[in-house]
């Protein structure tokens, strides 16, 4: 087997021909000596004219392939259990790997099904009704269900990430994500994989209890949520970036818990039309892919970058507390809004705060605080959405000046035109307004009044840690218990927390 690139412009077929004398040519053969060829990525090359650059597998003539495949799932009806706190990314493909390891998964969820969860978030936007439980960020599928379902990672030492896109292939995902550099599943089509993925579990004996907010967790173990409760001896904790709660429980216990750094800034959105002419030089036509970017600036030893880019998307509000502004964004797999946003955030680290926050919470609150202030703003000047946005044009931000105007946004809650160069803290707007600027040299046209500038993009990461063993991933005050995912502080999206739910499943 040999590999090899070639390259043919976007929106053309690859004729077969070229790409069989492509393959005889890497092996040193004649054409008709070549057995298959394999595609195991694609990626864009917008440099100059677009074009498609593909990574090939050759074979010779009789030469043997083997295709990944994934292990089978085992009926574990009357198998041993293994709570499964949180039923998001780390959450459902722990539970996967338990069933390929012949151990029943009981899956406990805060928030609702992904079919019930959808009214709560349209009563969000457009009624500010915020369900504590069951919004944005919680229900079954957590926060990567309704969002881009981004599937790139840069953390291919946590495992095969294969694992992952080919259980996700067979649950209903475009065979895409397993050869696109940078795949995406898409907002309107991940719901069907999650609810796949639970019938999944069910049919081989596993367990989902909705509406099952956990209220204690019982060295031994039992798991409270309310009157009810849940044994086992063995119990993953992957209850996402937002679960405050069950850190005040950790605290309450006892137990350590750290804080950790996280990234905090704006959401950016542009007119998709101007990031295609950027991305592309003015070359874009209708049948390329919706262009994305990504930037990181070092300012006064803080990175400032891009998160969550969501071409073709709208922004949502993703609070889980009344009384606080939460922006992210969404997109679905065709991505054809008219919009463009994505997280422009600084990097925090623990003392970054002022003093005044302290503690593992530090952050934490320190995060929350910022969020209410944002809130606080603009119902202090007349916003009528519990849920609008303080918003300012990119150049007016850098330069201090309050918005005359905004232009037309994807977020359905509203915006005021507000000083959030003054409502972000000092550090985080100074950086900011450094770095924008200087996105426009790789980016030409990128700082522009255009542009919109949202608040707030806070959810990044999770600002607390909880410390785990690690040679065997539990928690270091609580054996048997196994922190994981993007709530316990060792992931940064759907695939890392994916392969973080894998491994501690398979630890246990």
């Amino acid at each position: 087997m040999k590999e090899f690139e070639i390259a043919f412009k976007i929106g053309r077929p690859i004729p077969e021909e070229d790409l069989r004398a492509a393959a005889a040519r890497a092996l040193g053969v004649k054409p008709e000596k070549v057995g298959r060829t394999v595609i195991v990525k694609r990626s864009i090359d917008a440099r100059q004219d677009p074009l498609y650059r593909y990574r090939v597998q050759a074979f010779r003539e009789g030469e043997q392939y083997v295709p990944y495949t994934v292990a089978p799932y085992q009926d574990v009806h009357d198998a041993t259990p293994v709570i499964v706190i949180g039923a998001g990314p780390a959450g459902m493909f722990a539970a996967l790997k338990l069933l390929q390891r012949g151990l029943k998964p009981i899956i406990l969820e805060r928030g609702k099904d992904v079919e019930r969860r959808k009214a709560d978030m349209a009563r969000l936007s457009t009624e500010g009704i915020l369900n504590p439980d069951s919004n944005y960020c919680y229900g079954e599928g957590g926060a990567g269900a309704f969002s881009d379902g981004k599937l790139y990672t840069r953390s291919s030492k946590r495992g095969d990430i294969r694992e992952v896109l080919h259980q996700l292939v067979a649950f209903g995902a475009s065979e895409d994500i397993l050869i696109d550099a940078h795949p995406h599943i898409g907002t309107d089509r991940l719901p069907e994989i999650v609810k796949n993925i639970r019938r999944c579990i069910e049919e081989h004996g596993g367990e989902y209890h909705f509406d099952s907010r956990v209220t204690d967790i019982v060295p031994g173990f039992t798991v409270f949520c309310g009157e009810k409760e849940y044994k086992a001896s063995n119990v993953i904790l992957a209850t996402g970036h937002s679960a405050r709660d069950i850190y005040e429980i950790f605290e309450a216990k006892g137990w350590a818990l750290e804080a950790k750094g996280f990234a905090l800034g704006v959401r950016v959105e542009h007119p998709q039309w101007m990031i295609n002419q950027i991305r592309y030089h003015g070359k874009y036509q209708p049948e390329m892919p919706t262009a994305e970017y990504s930037f990181v600036q070092q300012v006064e030893d803080r990175g400032v970058f891009s998160f969550c880019m969501c071409p073709g998307g709208i922004l949502v509000p993703s609070s889980t507390e009344d009384g606080t502004v939460v922006l992210n964004g969404m997109s679905n797999a065709a991505r054809n809004s008219k919009w463009a946003n994505a997280g422009v955030v600084v990097q925090i680290e623990p003392g970054d705060q002022p003093q005044e926050y302290s503690g593992p919470f530090a952050l934490m609150d320190y995060q929350r605080d910022i969020e209410r202030a944002m809130y606080n703003w603009c119902r202090e000047h007349g916003a009528k959405h519990p849920f609008t946005a303080p918003a300012q044009r990119m150049k007016d931000f850098c330069r201090g000046i309050v918005s005359k105007d905004l232009p037309k946004t994807s977020y359905h809650p509203g915006t005021l035109s507000a000083p959030l160069h003054e409502l972000l803290p000092e550090h985080v707007s100074m950086r900011l307004r450094r770095a924008l600027p200087q996105v426009d040299r790789q980016m030409k046209g990128f700082y522009t009044n255009d542009a919109l500038l949202l608040g707030t993009e806070s959810r990044t990461s999770s600002p607390v840690r909880l410390p785990r063993n690690p040679e065997t991933l539990e928690h270091v005050d609580v054996p048997g218990l196994y922190p994981c995912g993007e709530g316990a502080g060792y992931a940064g999206g759907i695939v890392s927390s994916a392969l973080d739910g894998i491994n501690c499943a398979e630890k246990i």
